[in-house]
């Protein structure tokens, strides 16, 4: 039996990463990165260290200065029309969720089903009520995102990146921002997600998500890396985390933290 060639979920080789709000500017340089299926990775950085940068090259929104990105064995500088269904295998989530203002929170979560998939507002509207559910935001469903807190934005904001039921999750920051309970609740959603959520068949997920404090993502599954002076630098386990000698990952473990998974 021949054997079944899986490419990895993201591959980065010799990469430098352009900032969004200046492509002139190199945030990260000589980047080497593979994340395999079924992989949970946390990026940590100080802010402007290139965290969200990074995130949309992984995703495809944007492009290497140099070097390669590839995205399930297809490089990112060839992304089109044809290689959509590569596309749609990735889920992203903006920092501070980035929902429109003019639709309500089941309008934004069904937008990837109305856009990619053609479906009429009925026929999304049965997917989107599953979602509302497990989400827990089927009372807020026909508000707008600027009459809903913040921590259910970013609850929204998730929903509708899986509403499509990607194998590649991308999250920016997820617990910016939100209250214990909320964030709680996050750390525990992803998990699942990646141990294989119902809404997914029980599939497990491959995640990548970026923090500015590495604590509350303590789990002996996960890998962890770091973005300083430029530089990424994979970090290991959590066990590596909690004996290396780094400052800079120090400095992401420095602050008091809420209850972690």
């Amino acid at each position: 039996m021949s054997e079944v060639f899986n490419p990895a979920s993201i591959e980065m080789r010799d990469v430098t990463v352009a900032a969004m709000r200046d492509a002139s500017f190199a945030v990260l340089e000589d980047v080497n990165w593979s994340v395999l299926p079924g992989e949970f990775w946390v990026i940590g950085g100080q802010q402007y260290s290139g965290k969200s940068d990074l995130l949309m090259l992984a995703a495809g929104l944007m492009n290497p200065v140099s070097g390669t990105c590839k995205i399930f064995g297809c490089e990112t500088e060839s992304f089109g029309e044809a290689q959509l269904a590569e596309r749609l295998r990735v889920g992203f989530v903006f920092q501070n969720g980035q929902l429109f203002n003019r639709l309500t929170v089941a309008e934004n979560i069904a937008l990837p089903l109305r856009y990619q998939k053609n479906l009429t507002a009925t026929e999304a509207s049965r997917v989107v009520e599953v979602l509302l559910e497990i989400f827990e935001l089927t009372p807020l469903a026909n508000l707008t995102p600027a009459n809903i807190a913040a921590n259910w934005r970013s609850r929204a904001a998730l929903a509708r990146a899986l509403v499509l039921k990607p194998e590649l999750l991308l999250v920016d920051n997820p617990l910016n921002g939100l209250v214990a309970r909320h964030g709680l609740w996050m750390l525990r959603f992803l998990d699942q997600l990646a141990r294989g959520h119902e809404w997914l068949g029980g599939r497990p997920m491959t995640i990548v998500v970026t923090t500015d404090d590495f604590r509350p993502w303590q789990n002996a599954q996960r890998k962890f890396a770091l973005l300083h002076e430029k530089k990424f630098v994979p970090v290991g386990s959590w066990a590596e985390i909690e004996n290396t000698g780094h400052t800079a990952v120090k400095d992401l473990m420095a602050t008091a933290i809420e209850p972690r998974i």
